[in-house]
């Protein structure tokens, strides 16, 4: 038989999935419509080795997450060591020029070219020019994979 005692067990259980629910519902950010974005409107905030434009950051209907900044580094600057990281990454280099460094190769990439970075492979970059150099990042997180830490 059911006692009084299992029906209130039985409804803070379920006052508390449903809080939970809505919490993780309101911070759930709004799927990425059709837009554009103008240069001049994106926020440029000085970093250790250059400086950074956050393009966006936000759910699709396709993607969990896609992410796009742009990176200025000044001649001679990496913005991070070399790394890896689960999700894929394409790199569209704006102006100047940069060293390439993927699994153990090195290659120069000038304004126009673009660097694809495979999952989990190591790579990185540096300005390797005497001019800054600007490039495009694009990351794409699609369902399931699994991203314990990305740069």
């Amino acid at each position: 038989m059911i006692t009084r005692r299992d029906l209130i067990v039985a409804f803070a259980a379920m006052a508390v999935t449903a809080s939970v629910s809505l919490l993780a519902q309101s911070k759930t950010k709004p799927l990425m419509r059709s837009c554009l974005f103008k240069w001049n409107s994106l926020k440029s905030v000085q970093t250790k080795t250059g400086e950074r434009r956050d393009v966006f950051d936000a759910p699709t209907a396709t993607l969990d997450r896609i992410e796009c900044h742009v990176t200025t580094l000044n001649p001679g600057e990496a913005p991070h060591p070399a790394h890896q990281h689960p999700e894929e990454e394409l790199l569209i280099v704006k102006e100047g020029s940069l060293e390439v460094m993927q699994n153990g190769r090195t290659n120069v990439v000038e304004a126009g070219g673009v660097i694809f970075e495979a999952s989990n492979q190591p790579h990185g970059v540096r300005n390797a020019g005497i001019d800054r150099a600007s490039y495009y990042v694009l990351k794409w997180f699609p369902p399931g994979l699994n991203t314990t830490k990305s740069q």
